[in-house]
């Protein structure tokens, strides 16, 4: 898997980017949402991917930030969610306000997203509502803080992959970012997260 494109913004649409990497143009398919939190044209970018394989094809998807990649892998994982129906759901819809409305069951607010109707809202529901209800706190069910790093909200998402729970998590990484530890790469901050566990 490509984890991430690093080069110059070279072109830049509702639903696609062109990142230039050292002479390499790569056309990458974005949410509306990821679009509107990309740099301008000309601007060094990095960017969150994740590549689909069909047939002869190969398909790159981009996003701003680790949220909206985990939850466009949640949703592909749902039978007959493909990439660009993922990619129009996500375009619709924050996802934390998405997550929401899984965890409540709410199939009527979730058919007005773009790209759900009332059997794949129940589908997602069925499919989603543990997992999300699984990772969240009860006092807090954004996934992301704002007033947070992005390297400290990458760190909190990855560890909660991990099965680790979003409190449990940030009481470390708080901890971490205090001994001055929260420096390198995210997998550098998470194995350290995880020694402290």
């Amino acid at each position: 898997m490509i984890d991430s494109i690093r080069g110059r913004l070279h072109k830049k649409t509702p639903t696609e980017i062109v990142v230039d990497v050292r002479g390499l143009r790569l056309l990458i398919s974005v949410a509306v949402t990821a679009y509107e939190k990309i740099g301008a044209v000309g601007d060094e970018v990095e960017i969150l991917t994740y590549l689909h394989f069909r047939q002869d094809i190969l398909d790159l998807y981009g996003f701003a930030n680790a949220e909206e990649r985990l939850l466009f892998m949640s949703l592909i994982g749902i039978s007959g969610i493909g990439p660009r129906s993922a990619i129009t759901i996500l375009s619709g819809t924050r996802p934390a306000e998405f997550k929401r409305r899984i965890i409540a069951g709410d199939v009527k607010s979730l058919t007005t997203v773009p790209g759900i109707g009332p059997k794949t809202a129940k589908r997602i529901i069925v499919e989603l509502k543990e997992k999300f209800a699984y990772f969240q706190d009860d006092e807090n069910l954004d996934f992301l803080s704002e007033t947070s790093s992005p390297a400290f909200n990458d760190a909190v998402l990855a560890l909660q992959s991990l099965g680790y729970k979003r409190q449990v998590s940030e009481k470390i990484l708080r901890q971490m970012e205090k001994d001055g530890e929260m420096t390198g790469g995210l997998e550098i901050i998470i194995k350290k997260a995880l020694a402290n566990m």
